[in-house]
């Protein structure tokens, strides 16, 4: 009696190192029969590496992307611009990568060798090279897009190039396989997206944590080709690999430890022979220049954000009319880190607590340690009357204590300055407004267009919020000796309260150099005869209505 097998026959499992592919089309390069055998051996320890080296491929692959994410938001500011073009072209430039990687598919692993390599290098001196394009060049924005285009390609090629690997170990059902490939593949991203901005941003900052990132993605290509695939490059492929793999990590190491020599660089460039202090903090790169004796000169993210000799325009138009308008015993400023309008609100006699909310603990600290920046904000921080926390100025307003304030100055820049839209928007000034007390005033910088679409979009904004507006500028610049502009330089504030604040200058403070109470009153009008007769929408955090 003869048994017959219940159901179809069992399809035996082929390798397609036995033969071609199933698809016609450039056939893979057969390997030994010892390598072959050695794949068969140990098919899910060889299976698993390979899967092991797309988790780390697609961890290192989205740190790039986060790095040149972040360091667009810190030289040129703008974060949505910046996330959308680098994320655009990325996607874009993957695709494209995966179309071209269709003809490297016939000796896989070498090509995935030779992309890992030039993957490393790329993507580890991303930063690097755009921030010397940036100090030097000038052409941050068209490298940018190079850099990122050229990146995408190569993370784009490292999937069909890992598809055809697994496949070489084993053939199987090949959504089995991409299944499997992609979910390795997510997961490292979830991993690279979450390992940048808790240990890689603030551990090592941008520059070197690329380079890290760069070392690591080299290794990973090194660890599946020159050991589990070592037998399909013909030995002298192989050593070249060998090198070129060691020739990378040695640049990625070099570039290591003349990066902070590279930056000095980049910054003597930028800011001249005279850095008195330089560092990159968690939220922004913070230079001080200029001589002991003046005129110092404070970049905030490559912004001149103060000049010695004419930074009190600035400070004191925002912080004397609001001071004035009524009580001031009790006064917020948001932002302000630097302490220059901090002097401003301490030279009037009825204060008796401040509050300063500023996110970068660095700023005021360089504030406090600086003996010329010290001396230029009159010791303001180490007032007694003074308490400092460090936090972001919204989540502050949302988690704020029981506390009511005769005055808020909100000492952040304007959107059309390169300022976050968000401390502008109405969500803001509403969580501001609620810390008012009866008779409480806001003063707001609103840009240095006078007249423009930005000041009257802020107006709009605190009168959504239930205040009334009154708005005033004050002639010159703040950084006008450090950076001469035009000779009509005006910069706009405006002043708010539950009803119209009245523009006035106290007795209880010394004369302000840069106002006047007529030429307060002056530019009120003229301001208001620019008024547009249908305001624009206000600012809000999910766009103007």
């Amino acid at each position: 009696m003869i048994n017959h097998p219940v159901g179809p026959p069992a399809r035996p499992r082929v390798d397609l190192d036995d033969g071609p592919p199933p698809r016609p089309g450039r056939s893979l390069t057969p390997l030994p029969a010892r390598r072959r055998s050695r794949l068969r051996s140990r098919p899910r320890l060889a299976r698993l590496t390979v899967l092991l080296a797309a988790f780390v491929c697609a961890a290192c692959g989205l740190v790039y992307e986060l790095e040149l994410v972040a360091l667009g938001d810190y030289l040129i500011g703008d974060t949505v611009t910046q996330t959308s073009v680098v994320l655009s072209v990325m996607v874009f430039a993957m695709g494209l990568g995966s179309l071209l990687a269709k003809r490297l598919t016939s000796r896989p692993a070498t090509a995935f060798a030779l992309v890992e390599c030039a993957l490393a290098l790329t993507g580890g001196l991303s930063v690097l090279a755009l921030y010397s394009c940036w100090a030097w060049i000038g052409c941050y924005q068209a490298a940018m897009v190079g850099l990122t285009c050229l990146i995408g390609i190569l993370i784009g090629a490292e999937i069909p190039l890992l598809m055809t690997l697994i496949q070489r170990i084993r053939r199987e059902d090949a959504g089995r396989a991409a299944a499997d490939l992609f979910a390795a593949d997510y997961v490292g991203a979830l991993i690279g997206g979450l390992a940048f901005p808790f240990l890689v941003l603030p551990g090592l900052g941008p520059g070197d944590g690329a380079l890290l990132t760069g070392a690591v993605n080299a290794v990973a290509g090194a660890a599946v080709v020159l050991w589990l695939f070592r037998e399909e490059p013909a030995p002298r492929i192989r050593r070249l690999l060998w090198l070129g793999c060691a020739f990378v990590l040695a640049l990625l190491a070099a570039a290591a430890v003349g990066s902070d020599a590279i930056e000095r660089a980049a910054r003597h460039a930028l800011y001249g022979d005279r850095i008195r202090y330089a560092t990159r903090s968690q939220y922004q790169e913070i230079v001080l220049t200029g001589p002991a004796g003046g005129p110092l000169r404070l970049y905030l993210d490559g912004r001149l954000t103060a000049c010695g000799p004419d930074e009190y325009r600035g400070s004191e138009a925002l912080v004397h009319p609001a001071m004035a308008a009524g009580a001031d015993r009790r006064v917020l400023l948001l932002g302000g880190g630097d302490g220059l309008a901090l002097r401003e609100v301490l030279r009037h006699r009825g204060v008796r607590a401040v509050r300063l909310v500023d996110a970068d603990p660095a700023l005021s600290r360089l504030a406090r340690t600086d003996p010329g920046l010290a001396a230029l904000t009159g010791h303001s921080l180490d007032d007694p009357r003074v308490s400092t926390t460090a936090a972001d100025p919204m989540a502050w307003l949302r988690g704020a204590p029981e506390e009511a304030y005769d005055v808020v100055l909100a000492d952040l820049p304007a959107p059309s300055e390169g300022g976050p839209v968000k401390f502008h928007s109405q969500e803001f000034y509403g969580l501001a407004a609620r810390l008012l007390a009866p008779g409480g005033r806001i003063a707001v910088r609103a840009g240095g267009d006078e007249g423009g679409d930005g000041l009257w979009r802020i107006e709009s904004g605190l009168r959504a919020a239930g205040l009334r507006t009154t708005p005033y500028a004050v002639q010159g610049s703040p950084t006008a000796t450090c950076r001469p502009g035009a000779p009509d330089t005006a910069q706009d504030f405006l002043l708010a309260a539950a009803t119209p604040p009245p523009l006035s200058l106290a007795p209880d403070a010394p004369p302000p150099r840069a106002l006047t109470p007529d030429a307060l009153h002056a530019s009120t009008t003229r301001l208001a005869a620019l008024r547009p007769a249908r305001p624009p929408a206000p600012l809000t955090l999910l766009g103007p209505r």
